[in-house]
């Protein structure tokens, strides 16, 4: 019988040389059939565990994840039927295969029963034992191989979120040698410049020294753009309210594009790393309404709780198309979606043809999930 105080274990455990070993569940009420299905089912050098009941498989099904899931259809209590439906409805155990097992012919009736409340095969007792070991090793190796696979997203999501932060930081570190460094530089020249022209009494050297006053002026004000757009100084020293605000008055200055904000109070302050995503994601949004829009307004709303923090921006141009949500040009989208995703948050896209697009970000008010 299986042990209900076992601890929660995952998909996959690693046995002795790295090899992984998937969880297989076996229900029967008959002590026999279960030390059979032992017997048989542990040549395939799986963790097999058993249950003697529906409800116990239940509780086993609440607490483990399964590649296969063996289940009697007669048993005292809850059955089979009973049991599938009930495993099928947990949101843990919604997707485990479960192959029903019955012992009577004339149980075949009852097949599509079986196979409504979510059975992916249905077997008769006795089972053969090359059929039955086969059927479990289909499902074995899809377990192993769909764990796999999550654990290299997973890689590549933490790779992503390490590159994030390290572009991040570096583009914070040129910033500020940009700002102060070239700046510095260029204030001094100017100084040299202005001195020097105290001393001139040619109209022309005159003019000339003014003129590259002026140049020095445009050249500072060239790097503080620069150095804006890298990683804006009010990001980090007035927080994500301050940013937004400012990020959205620049865009209509710079567009022509009216842009309404409808912000919290600028005591809020999310965390950096959040108020980094959301700023990034903004601002890849508004790029995408100057170059593809034709909008003539965009309206921002930003709301943040002690649990979620959510941006709203919808623009009144053309609406984006399914098409280019799924084309070649929705690697924006793409990196919006996947900076969202390392926070354990979403960003969905609605186009309205003809009335405009909605880009709705969700984002859980904690730190990043791979921090």
């Amino acid at each position: 019988m299986a042990n209900p105080a076992e601890p929660v274990g995952a998909a996959l455990e690693v046995r002795a040389g790295g090899v992984p070993r998937a969880k297989v569940l076996v229900v029967d009420d008959d002590p026999k059939s279960l030390f059979a299905m032992r017997e048989l089912l542990g040549e395939l050098g799986q963790e097999l565990m058993v249950a003697s009941s529906g409800e116990e498989a239940l509780e086993l099904a609440l607490r483990h994840d399964f590649a296969v899931i063996l289940l009697d259809v007669r048993m005292p209590g809850m059955d089979g039927f009973e049991a599938a439906k009930l495993i099928r409805d947990a949101e843990r155990s919604k997707a485990t295969p479960i192959i029903f097992l019955t012992a009577a012919a004339d149980e075949m009736h009852s097949m599509f029963r079986g196979y409504e409340v979510g059975a992916v095969d249905y077997l008769m007792k006795p089972v053969q034992p090359e059929t039955l070991k086969s059927k479990v090793s289909v499902f074995v190796e899809l377990q192993i191989k769909s764990d796999r696979l999550r654990e290299s997203e997973d890689k590549l999501r933490r790779l992503a979120a390490h590159l994030i932060s390290v572009r991040e930081e570096e583009r914070g570190h040129i910033a500020r040698e940009i700002h102060d460094e070239l700046g510095q530089v260029l204030t001094g020249l100017k100084m040299e410049v202005t001195s020097l022209a105290k001393q001139l009494k040619d109209p022309a050297l005159l003019e000339k020294t003014n003129s590259m006053c002026k140049l020095i002026d445009s050249t500072v004000q060239t790097v503080r753009k620069i150095a804006t757009g890298l990683r804006p100084e009010m990001l980090d020293d007035m927080g994500l309210i301050a940013a937004i605000a400012w990020q959205a008055k620049e865009f209509q200055k710079r567009t022509g594009i009216r842009c309404r904000t409808k912000l919290p109070p600028e005591s809020v302050r999310p965390d950096i790393e959040i108020a980094t995503t959301v700023f990034r994601i903004l601002q890849e949004i508004l790029t995408n309404v100057a170059r593809h829009s034709r909008a003539t307004r965009v309206d921002i709303d930003l709301s943040v709780s002690a649990e979620q923090l959510t941006l709203d921006v919808v623009d009144n141009g053309v609406g984006i198309k399914d098409s280019d949500l799924h084309g070649k040009r929705s690697l924006g989208l793409l990196g919006m979606q996947e900076r969202a995703l390392l926070f354990g948050g979403t960003v969905s896209v609605t186009g309205r043809p003809g009335q405009g697009t909605l880009v709705a970000v969700s984002i859980p008010s904690h730190r990043s999930l791979f921090a």
